[in-house]
């Protein structure tokens, strides 16, 4: 596995204690307090935390990046992003002190939601349709990859820029024929709006050749070093909050809802187990733990990535993620 050198002392120290004394580690989400952060806050209530000496405080985001500059700047030692909005923040900023530690999405929620009444079901379905897609979307930023790796005539598919607050309407209204955005969002928002689910198609980038990762707990590098136990100890309980959740979603969102009393306990149970069907039980994570990338996919990654984004300078796995602070098989999940 490729990662960026840690002294090596320090990092078998990571895999074999816990924090001895306590350790204050704020963690930052990419999101506000919705279903997919509540593993966080069941380790916090189940103890993990605290049993390995870890003080543990997790902040909301407003963004899949918005926790890089957060964690680089050492305002934060731990955060949860967009493993692709790392790599071209690395790209941009080479020396700044922050890499991924844990692969949390091992399939990233890219999706295309479309409705089969409208006729999409497949992403050759979408040529001669209309397309709402918001310019800022993660999942539209992906779209010159799914075109390439599907090979559908993109020249036939009007592309109708969209608002985050009009884009499921619009799906809904039937003004435009699908939509980008994340799975579990954009499905659940559709049909809150009064689509029968079984009109809703989800078309995930990942099932279509787009080799990219999701989100990744980071780490500020700087920490990591002078810290390494409690790193590996904080991923450690990070893994147990999602075994947990895993075994029982239902009392996981319990967890999640006394910090966000205002949310709909049924919906945002929906997002967690169709985050955790889309994203994170993947058979490949099944098969070789939580945690872990595969380097030749990784690889492939990386240059995928080309096809939206120039990078500056020759792009470098190890300065993206390091498995340093992982067990040598990844943590399982069952």
């Amino acid at each position: 596995m490729m990662h960026r050198t840690f002294p090596a002392a320090l990092a078998l120290a990571a895999l074999s204690s816990a924090a001895q004394a306590q350790t204050n580690m704020p963690f930052a989400l990419d999101w506000r307090f919705e279903g997919p952060s509540a593993p966080y806050f069941v380790a916090i209530d189940q103890g993990y935390f605290a049993e390995a000496g870890l003080s543990v405080e997790i902040s909301a985001g407003q963004g899949s990046l918005d926790a890089i500059p957060k964690v680089a700047t050492g305002a934060y030692p731990m955060g949860f992003a967009d493993m692709n909005s790392l790599i071209k923040f690395l790209d941009q900023n080479p020396d700044a002190p922050v890499i991924g530690v844990m692969m949390v999405y091992d399939r990233p929620p890219f999706a295309i939601v479309g409705r089969r009444s409208l006729g999409v079901e497949s992403p050759s379905d979408l040529e001669g349709k209309i397309l709402g897609a918001p310019p800022p979307d993660g999942a539209f930023a992906q779209w010159p990859i799914f075109v390439a790796e599907t090979g559908i005539d993109a020249s036939t598919i009007t592309i109708e820029p969209v608002g985050f607050p009009t884009r499921e309407p619009s799906l809904a209204e039937g003004t435009v024929d699908a939509i980008t955005g994340f799975s579990f969002t954009s499905f659940l928002n559709t049909a809150r709006l009064g689509v029968p689910e079984e009109d809703i198609s989800v078309i995930l980038m990942a099932d279509h050749g787009v080799d990219l990762y999701g989100n990744v707990i980071i780490a500020n590098t700087d920490f990591a070093e002078a810290n390494p136990d409690a790193v590996a100890a904080f991923l450690e309980a990070v893994a147990k909050g999602w075994v947990d959740t895993i075994d029982d979603p239902a009392a996981a969102i319990e967890a999640l809802a006394s910090r966000n009393p205002a949310m709909d306990s049924d919906l945002e149970l929906r997002r967690l187990e169709l985050a955790l069907e889309d994203s994170v039980l993947t058979d490949w994570v099944r098969e070789h733990g939580m945690g872990r990338i595969d380097d030749d996919r990784f690889a492939n990654s990386i240059e995928q990535i080309r096809l939206t984004y120039e990078y500056q300078t020759d792009p470098d796995a190890s300065l993206y993620f390091t498995d340093a602070f992982l067990p040598e098989g990844g943590f399982a999940l069952d």
